[in-house]
């Protein structure tokens, strides 16, 4: 999976260089490789993205609860 979202992350950045160039050519055809970059970027490459970094749960740490709240209330008070 690592090695598939690298080889993604390089057909996006080349896309988007060839999108740039396009564009600056004046290509016809310019703003839709550039918006087809985008779309793969954004319903494609990110979620895919987001599925391998918090699938072993690895966001729990990044959430708030009651007994977080209530650590950091004490250590503020204990300053």
């Amino acid at each position: 999976m690592k090695l598939a979202l690298k080889i993604m992350f390089v057909v996006f950045i080349l896309w988007m260089i060839i999108g740039a160039y396009l564009v600056n050519t004046e290509h016809e055809k310019a703003q839709i490789v550039m918006g087809l970059g985008v779309l793969y970027l954004s319903f494609i490459f990110m979620p895919i993205f987001i599925y391998y970094r918090y699938r072993d749960g690895k966001y729990k740490k990044y959430i708030i609860n009651d007994e977080k709240l209530k650590n950091a209330f004490k250590n503020i008070g204990k300053d």
